[in-house]
Protein backbone atom coordinates (compact mmCIF):
# COMPACT_ATOMS: atom_id res chain seq x y z
CA UNK A 1 0.00 0.00 0.00
CA UNK A 2 0.91 3.75 -0.58
CA UNK A 3 2.21 5.87 2.30
CA UNK A 4 1.73 8.97 3.78
CA UNK A 5 2.91 11.91 1.40
CA UNK A 6 5.77 14.19 3.82
CA UNK A 7 4.69 17.21 2.84
CA UNK A 8 7.03 19.20 5.31
CA UNK A 9 3.44 20.70 7.09
CA UNK A 10 1.86 17.56 7.61
CA UNK A 11 0.82 16.90 11.00
CA UNK A 12 -1.17 13.53 11.87
CA UNK A 13 -2.86 13.67 15.78
CA UNK A 14 -3.43 9.79 16.56
CA UNK A 15 -5.92 9.74 19.49
CA UNK A 16 -5.92 6.60 21.91
CA UNK A 17 -2.03 6.51 21.50
CA UNK A 18 -2.06 4.14 24.45
CA UNK A 19 -3.99 1.54 22.90
CA UNK A 20 -3.18 -1.59 20.67
CA UNK A 21 -3.43 0.28 17.65
CA UNK A 22 -2.55 3.86 18.49
CA UNK A 23 0.72 2.50 19.76
CA UNK A 24 1.19 0.53 16.56
CA UNK A 25 0.55 3.54 14.63
CA UNK A 26 2.86 6.06 16.65
CA UNK A 27 5.73 3.27 15.42
CA UNK A 28 4.97 3.17 12.36
CA UNK A 29 4.43 6.39 11.29
CA UNK A 30 8.03 7.94 13.77
CA UNK A 31 9.55 5.12 11.60
CA UNK A 32 9.06 6.77 8.33
CA UNK A 33 9.61 9.73 9.80
CA UNK A 34 9.31 13.47 7.74
CA UNK A 35 6.60 14.85 9.30
CA UNK A 36 4.98 15.82 12.69
CA UNK A 37 3.54 13.34 14.97
CA UNK A 38 1.19 14.03 18.13
CA UNK A 39 -0.22 11.05 20.13
CA UNK A 40 -2.82 11.92 23.01
CA UNK A 41 -4.12 9.62 25.57
CA UNK A 42 -6.20 9.85 29.10
CA UNK A 43 -2.95 7.84 30.79
CA UNK A 44 0.61 8.36 31.05
CA UNK A 45 2.48 7.24 27.74
CA UNK A 46 3.24 3.75 27.95
CA UNK A 47 4.75 2.90 24.42
CA UNK A 48 8.42 2.20 25.14
CA UNK A 49 9.06 4.09 21.77
CA UNK A 50 9.65 7.56 23.09
CA UNK A 51 11.00 9.05 20.24
CA UNK A 52 9.99 11.41 16.89
CA UNK A 53 6.89 12.37 17.95
CA UNK A 54 5.07 14.55 20.68
CA UNK A 55 2.79 13.31 23.43
CA UNK A 56 0.19 14.96 24.95
CA UNK A 57 -1.74 13.37 28.25
CA UNK A 58 -5.32 14.26 29.07
CA UNK A 59 -8.78 13.22 28.77
CA UNK A 60 -10.38 14.62 25.27
CA UNK A 61 -13.75 13.98 26.87
CA UNK A 62 -13.20 17.31 29.54
CA UNK A 63 -14.00 20.53 27.91
CA UNK A 64 -11.19 22.26 25.97
CA UNK A 65 -8.41 19.52 25.37
CA UNK A 66 -9.66 19.14 22.22
CA UNK A 67 -9.53 22.54 20.90
CA UNK A 68 -6.02 23.42 22.58
CA UNK A 69 -4.96 20.35 21.16
CA UNK A 70 -5.54 21.78 17.50
CA UNK A 71 -4.70 25.41 18.20
CA UNK A 72 -1.40 24.65 19.33
CA UNK A 73 -0.50 21.59 16.66
CA UNK A 74 -2.54 22.42 13.81
CA UNK A 75 -3.42 18.60 12.18
CA UNK A 76 -3.78 18.25 8.98
CA UNK A 77 -5.25 14.25 9.24
CA UNK A 78 -6.47 13.19 12.85
CA UNK A 79 -6.91 9.13 13.42
CA UNK A 80 -9.04 8.12 15.50
CA UNK A 81 -8.61 4.83 17.78
CA UNK A 82 -9.79 6.32 20.91
CA UNK A 83 -12.78 4.40 22.37
CA UNK A 84 -14.21 2.13 25.43
CA UNK A 85 -14.50 -0.74 23.24
CA UNK A 86 -15.55 -3.37 26.43
CA UNK A 87 -18.72 -4.80 25.69
CA UNK A 88 -19.59 -5.59 29.44
CA UNK A 89 -18.48 -1.80 30.19
CA UNK A 90 -20.32 -0.02 27.48
CA UNK A 91 -23.27 -2.06 29.17
CA UNK A 92 -22.67 -1.72 32.30
CA UNK A 93 -21.81 2.06 32.17
CA UNK A 94 -24.00 3.59 29.51
CA UNK A 95 -23.36 6.96 30.27
CA UNK A 96 -19.90 6.93 29.98
CA UNK A 97 -20.27 4.87 26.90
CA UNK A 98 -22.06 7.94 25.40
CA UNK A 99 -19.84 10.54 25.87
CA UNK A 100 -16.68 8.90 24.92
CA UNK A 101 -18.04 6.89 21.74
CA UNK A 102 -20.73 9.12 20.83
CA UNK A 103 -20.51 12.84 22.04
CA UNK A 104 -16.84 13.27 21.68
CA UNK A 105 -17.05 11.87 18.05
CA UNK A 106 -19.30 14.49 16.91
CA UNK A 107 -17.27 17.36 18.69
CA UNK A 108 -14.22 15.79 16.95
CA UNK A 109 -16.52 15.60 13.61
CA UNK A 110 -17.59 19.17 13.98
CA UNK A 111 -13.97 20.45 14.34
CA UNK A 112 -12.00 18.24 11.48
CA UNK A 113 -15.20 20.42 9.16
CA UNK A 114 -14.41 23.73 10.91
CA UNK A 115 -10.53 23.50 10.67
CA UNK A 116 -10.48 21.72 7.13
CA UNK A 117 -9.00 18.06 8.69
CA UNK A 118 -9.65 14.73 7.25
CA UNK A 119 -10.25 12.15 9.78
CA UNK A 120 -9.63 8.63 9.86
CA UNK A 121 -12.18 6.71 12.38
CA UNK A 122 -12.37 3.04 13.67
CA UNK A 123 -15.75 1.27 13.64
CA UNK A 124 -15.95 -2.33 14.03
CA UNK A 125 -18.09 -5.33 12.98
CA UNK A 126 -20.07 -4.95 15.80
CA UNK A 127 -22.64 -2.87 14.14
CA UNK A 128 -24.09 -6.31 12.53
CA UNK A 129 -25.72 -8.15 14.36
CA UNK A 130 -23.94 -11.45 12.40
CA UNK A 131 -27.06 -13.38 11.49
CA UNK A 132 -26.15 -12.74 7.52
CA UNK A 133 -21.71 -12.16 7.38
CA UNK A 134 -20.19 -12.11 5.74
CA UNK A 135 -20.76 -8.22 5.52
CA UNK A 136 -20.46 -5.50 2.56
CA UNK A 137 -19.90 -1.67 3.61
CA UNK A 138 -23.75 -0.98 2.19
CA UNK A 139 -25.29 -3.77 4.14
CA UNK A 140 -27.83 -2.64 7.05
CA UNK A 141 -26.26 -2.82 10.58
CA UNK A 142 -28.44 -3.82 13.22
CA UNK A 143 -26.26 -3.88 16.25
CA UNK A 144 -26.69 -6.32 19.17
CA UNK A 145 -25.11 -4.37 22.39
CA UNK A 146 -24.60 -1.20 23.57
CA UNK A 147 -20.67 -0.79 21.82
CA UNK A 148 -21.87 -1.44 18.64
CA UNK A 149 -24.89 1.14 18.88
CA UNK A 150 -22.30 3.37 20.30
CA UNK A 151 -20.20 3.02 17.07
CA UNK A 152 -23.10 3.39 14.77
CA UNK A 153 -24.11 6.17 16.30
CA UNK A 154 -20.79 7.83 15.83
CA UNK A 155 -20.51 7.04 12.32
CA UNK A 156 -23.85 8.34 11.75
CA UNK A 157 -22.61 11.64 13.57
CA UNK A 158 -19.41 11.55 11.28
CA UNK A 159 -21.34 11.93 7.81
CA UNK A 160 -24.07 13.98 9.23
CA UNK A 161 -20.97 16.91 9.85
CA UNK A 162 -20.19 17.05 6.91
CA UNK A 163 -16.47 16.77 7.54
CA UNK A 164 -14.19 14.96 5.77
CA UNK A 165 -13.86 11.50 6.31
CA UNK A 166 -12.67 7.62 5.84
CA UNK A 167 -14.68 5.30 8.57
CA UNK A 168 -12.56 1.94 8.66
CA UNK A 169 -14.65 -0.73 10.16
CA UNK A 170 -12.74 -3.85 11.50
CA UNK A 171 -13.02 -7.47 13.52
CA UNK A 172 -10.38 -8.97 16.70
CA UNK A 173 -7.33 -7.05 15.98
CA UNK A 174 -4.72 -9.26 16.94
CA UNK A 175 -0.52 -8.43 16.79
CA UNK A 176 2.34 -7.75 18.55
CA UNK A 177 3.60 -4.39 19.94
CA UNK A 178 6.56 -3.38 22.52
CA UNK A 179 4.03 -2.16 25.23
CA UNK A 180 3.47 -5.84 27.46
CA UNK A 181 0.71 -4.30 29.11
CA UNK A 182 -1.72 -4.33 25.72
CA UNK A 183 -3.25 -8.08 24.77
CA UNK A 184 -5.04 -9.37 22.53
CA UNK A 185 -6.27 -12.76 21.74
CA UNK A 186 -3.20 -14.37 19.75
CA UNK A 187 -0.86 -13.27 22.18
CA UNK A 188 -3.44 -14.45 24.82
CA UNK A 189 -3.71 -17.78 23.64
CA UNK A 190 0.02 -18.26 23.34
CA UNK A 191 0.94 -17.03 26.36
CA UNK A 192 -1.24 -19.31 28.25
CA UNK A 193 -0.42 -22.25 26.10
CA UNK A 194 2.83 -21.57 26.88
CA UNK A 195 2.72 -21.87 30.60
CA UNK A 196 0.23 -25.19 30.24
CA UNK A 197 -2.74 -23.23 31.55
CA UNK A 198 -5.87 -24.38 30.46
CA UNK A 199 -8.39 -21.64 28.21
CA UNK A 200 -11.84 -21.74 27.50
CA UNK A 201 -12.18 -20.74 23.80
CA UNK A 202 -15.80 -19.99 22.13
CA UNK A 203 -16.48 -22.78 19.26
CA UNK A 204 -19.45 -20.76 17.61
CA UNK A 205 -18.33 -17.17 16.99
CA UNK A 206 -16.33 -16.60 13.48
CA UNK A 207 -14.48 -13.87 12.46
CA UNK A 208 -11.92 -12.73 9.82
CA UNK A 209 -8.84 -11.90 12.55
CA UNK A 210 -7.06 -8.60 11.77
CA UNK A 211 -3.38 -8.27 11.86
CA UNK A 212 -2.82 -4.70 13.77
CA UNK A 213 0.31 -4.43 11.21
CA UNK A 214 -2.10 -4.34 8.10
CA UNK A 215 -4.36 -1.90 10.20
CA UNK A 216 -2.38 0.38 10.77
CA UNK A 217 -1.06 0.31 7.26
CA UNK A 218 -4.81 0.92 6.09
CA UNK A 219 -5.07 3.72 8.47
CA UNK A 220 -2.20 5.69 6.75
CA UNK A 221 -2.91 5.12 3.59
CA UNK A 222 -7.00 6.52 4.38
CA UNK A 223 -5.13 9.35 5.55
CA UNK A 224 -2.72 9.56 2.41
CA UNK A 225 -5.64 9.39 0.30
CA UNK A 226 -7.78 11.76 2.08
CA UNK A 227 -10.54 8.70 1.95
CA UNK A 228 -13.85 9.59 2.18
CA UNK A 229 -16.83 6.74 2.85
CA UNK A 230 -16.78 3.18 4.96
CA UNK A 231 -14.01 0.35 4.09
CA UNK A 232 -13.73 -3.18 5.82
CA UNK A 233 -10.46 -3.90 7.09
CA UNK A 234 -10.02 -7.22 7.79
CA UNK A 235 -8.36 -10.66 7.00
CA UNK A 236 -10.03 -12.55 4.44
CA UNK A 237 -10.66 -15.97 6.31
CA UNK A 238 -13.65 -16.42 8.21
CA UNK A 239 -13.11 -18.38 11.22
CA UNK A 240 -14.20 -19.66 14.44
CA UNK A 241 -12.36 -18.15 17.37
CA UNK A 242 -11.63 -21.91 18.42
CA UNK A 243 -9.76 -22.12 15.14
CA UNK A 244 -7.89 -18.98 15.44
CA UNK A 245 -6.34 -20.52 18.77
CA UNK A 246 -5.84 -23.96 17.12
CA UNK A 247 -3.56 -21.92 14.79
CA UNK A 248 -1.89 -20.32 17.39
CA UNK A 249 -0.96 -24.15 18.76
CA UNK A 250 -0.11 -25.11 15.96
CA UNK A 251 2.05 -22.41 14.71
CA UNK A 252 3.85 -22.18 17.61
CA UNK A 253 4.05 -25.98 18.37
CA UNK A 254 1.87 -25.79 21.63
CA UNK A 255 -0.48 -28.13 22.95
CA UNK A 256 -3.64 -27.68 22.16
CA UNK A 257 -5.30 -30.02 24.19
CA UNK A 258 -5.26 -26.90 26.82
CA UNK A 259 -8.00 -25.26 24.58
CA UNK A 260 -11.63 -26.05 26.22
CA UNK A 261 -14.31 -25.34 23.49
CA UNK A 262 -17.38 -23.70 24.97
CA UNK A 263 -20.20 -22.26 23.66
CA UNK A 264 -21.13 -19.03 23.68
CA UNK A 265 -24.32 -19.40 25.00
CA UNK A 266 -22.64 -21.06 28.41
CA UNK A 267 -20.48 -17.93 28.88
CA UNK A 268 -23.66 -15.31 28.35
CA UNK A 269 -22.55 -14.66 24.82
CA UNK A 270 -25.57 -16.01 22.99
CA UNK A 271 -26.94 -12.88 22.94
CA UNK A 272 -25.10 -10.25 23.21
CA UNK A 273 -22.05 -10.21 20.65
CA UNK A 274 -22.42 -11.55 16.61
CA UNK A 275 -22.42 -14.79 15.79
CA UNK A 276 -20.86 -14.36 12.59
CA UNK A 277 -19.47 -11.44 11.16
CA UNK A 278 -16.90 -10.82 8.31
CA UNK A 279 -15.96 -8.52 5.81
CA UNK A 280 -16.04 -8.71 2.07
CA UNK A 281 -13.11 -6.45 1.71
CA UNK A 282 -13.15 -5.91 -2.33
CA UNK A 283 -14.04 -1.89 -1.66
CA UNK A 284 -10.47 -1.69 0.56
CA UNK A 285 -8.90 -3.95 -1.92
CA UNK A 286 -9.78 -1.64 -5.31
CA UNK A 287 -9.78 1.76 -3.46
CA UNK A 288 -7.32 1.85 -0.93
CA UNK A 289 -4.73 -0.47 -1.76
CA UNK A 290 -5.36 -3.03 0.80
CA UNK A 291 -4.16 -6.51 0.79
CA UNK A 292 -4.24 -8.82 4.00
CA UNK A 293 -1.60 -10.90 5.31
CA UNK A 294 -2.48 -14.22 5.19
CA UNK A 295 -2.65 -15.85 9.20
CA UNK A 296 0.38 -18.00 8.87
CA UNK A 297 2.66 -15.09 7.47
CA UNK A 298 1.29 -12.57 9.79
CA UNK A 299 2.57 -15.30 12.83
CA UNK A 300 6.28 -15.27 11.15
CA UNK A 301 6.47 -11.93 11.32
CA UNK A 302 4.89 -11.42 14.80
CA UNK A 303 7.82 -14.06 15.58
CA UNK A 304 10.55 -11.99 14.17
CA UNK A 305 9.05 -8.79 15.93
CA UNK A 306 9.14 -10.84 19.25
CA UNK A 307 12.88 -11.93 19.05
Amino acid sequence: MDKLTNTGNTCILVTGSNGFLGQKLVDKLTFEGGYTVVATSKGPNRNPNKEGYTFVQGDLNEEGLLSSLLAMYTPTHIIHTAAMTSVEACEKNRELCEATNVTLVKRLASCCLENNIHLTFLSTDFVFDGKAGPYREEDTPNPCNNYGQSKLAAEQAIWASGCQAAILRTILVYGHIQDPSRSNFVSWVREKLSSAQTITVVKDQWRMPTWVDDLADACIIAASKKAKGTYHISGDTLMSILEIALEVAAYWELDKRYIKPIAADEIGQGENRPRKTGFIIRKATDELGFRPTPLALSFRAIEKQLA
